[in-house]
């Protein structure tokens, strides 16, 4: 959970700093619109070197061990985080600016694409099976806590110092300051052991290629798994990006009040979280993430409503529901996407899974809510594209065979192509 945390925060302070900040000091020609929806493409970027990170990290996941891969995502995103807090503005190097950043995003989203399966193995694969859900649910802790964690800082920033010297450097001290998490982090995984399943994993099932054996196996429960994920991812970044910016420039409330709704919003999602994944293991994983999903066809619909009052409250009541809702499926996928596929080849078939979610619905939905926005000048169009996507993803979990206790254990490369 710790390095989660930490690798989770990395990535979510560049989508905080997009939301406020990096259209005027990375794209300051373009205007507020434009230049939003530019700096939240380039926070849109990672998502298309997520699933390009599932695929490098999960072959040497499923070849060389989980610890060993873990300790270099945790580095690569550590030092790419630096980086953009070392980097010089437009306003200084010119168009270079942009491209590092850009270049400096992509390999955030290398790492993060590798973090998750890995992270999430670690626990899923030592656990016993009867309480995997409870587990499995402390990397799924890491989104949550981190985008608590971010939304905190920036607003100690804010709150210490003018709007003027934020702008002028005060936006990079939550990326220097990722350094010493960095530190804590490598601190543990270097101490951890590696997984009780990797260690008795069948050398003679072993792949010399994960992912092509993953998609000539199974393209289809990559996929199904990807489509059930979706709604989740869909919402959570329209929570922790969009809405910072929407909050500030559409409804016109203090950056301090949507940062502080943030870290409520973040502990509620935690709260979900931990519910979720402990009611998995008692009524099932399929069962937890069709609920979730149904769930998500309501909040689509009322959280805009909610958030339109534009009042402190109703902001935070509305971003409670839209990333409340979010943990009840996120919770049981910490233990369900693991089990959908055998040792030899888990890292790369859950991570390729989890990532092509992000894609489909962390990358593409928050430039399309604001493009919406722009075009219709109307948000309930949001909420209606929310609740799509949250019909998709219930449609999709419910053509995934459910999984259980045992699955870890004894799914085989033959049975796993069911």
């Amino acid at each position: 959970m710790t390095g989660t945390v930490i690798e989770f925060y990395d990535f979510f302070i560049y989508g905080t700093a997009a939301a406020l900040v990096f259209n005027k000091v990375f794209f300051p020609e373009l205007g507020a619109a434009a230049g939003t929806a530019l700096a939240l493409a380039t926070f849109g970027v990672a998502f298309v070197a997520r699933p390009f990170g599932s695929v490098l990290f999960g072959h040497f996941g499923d070849k060389l061990g989980r610890k060993r891969t873990l300790v270099t995502t945790l580095l690569l995103m550590g030092l790419s985080t630096l980086a953009i807090g070392l980097l010089p503005t437009t306003g200084t190097i010119g168009i270079l600016a942009p491209i590092l950043l850009v270049i400096l995003r992509i390999l955030q989203g290398l790492a993060v694409g590798g973090e998750w399966a890995g992270a999430t193995l670690l626990t899923a694969e030592n656990s016993p099976g009867k309480t995997r859900g409870r587990y499995a649910l402390f990397p799924q802790l890491g989104p949550s806590l981190a985008f608590a964690l971010a939304s905190a800082t920036f607003l100690t920033t804010a709150l210490t110092m003018s709007n003027e010297a934020f702008l002028a450097w005060g936006w990079r001290v939550p990326f220097i300051a990722s350094v010493l998490l960095v530190a804590v982090g490598l601190y543990v995984r270097l101490a951890i052991t590696e997984t009780a399943a990797f260690r008795s994993r069948d050398k003679n099932v072993s792949t010399r290629m994960p992912v092509a054996e993953v998609l000539t196996t199974h393209p289809r429960r990559v996929l199904l798994a990807a489509g059930s994920t979706m709604a989740v991812f869909a919402f959570f970044y329209i929570g922790v990006t969009y809405l910072t910016s929407y909050g500030t420039q559409n409804l016109g409330l203090p950056r301090t009040t949507v940062l502080a709704m943030g870290i409520i919003g973040g502990l509620v999602f935690a709260g979900t979280t931990i519910a979720g994944a402990i009611l998995s293991d008692r009524v099932g994983r399929r069962k937890m993430i069709i609920i979730g999903n149904s769930l998500s066809v309501v909040a689509g619909i009322i959280a805009f409503p909610i958030l339109d009052i534009a009042t402190a409250w109703s902001f935070g009541l509305g971003l409670a529901v839209v990333l409340g809702v979010v943990g009840i499926a996120y919770g049981p996928q910490g233990a369900q996407l693991p089990e959908l596929f055998p040792t030899h080849y888990r890292y790369t078939g859950a991570g390729m899974a989890y990532n092509l979610a992000g894609v489909l619905g962390g990358g593409v939905v928050p430039l399309i809510a604001t493009a919406l926005v722009a075009s219709l000048g109307s948000s309930l169009a949001i909420g209606i594209l929310l609740a799509g996507l949250s019909l998709v993803s219930l449609l999709c979990t419910l053509a995934l065979p459910d999984t259980d206790a045992a699955s870890i254990e004894t799914t085989s490369p033959a049975a796993a192509t069911a």
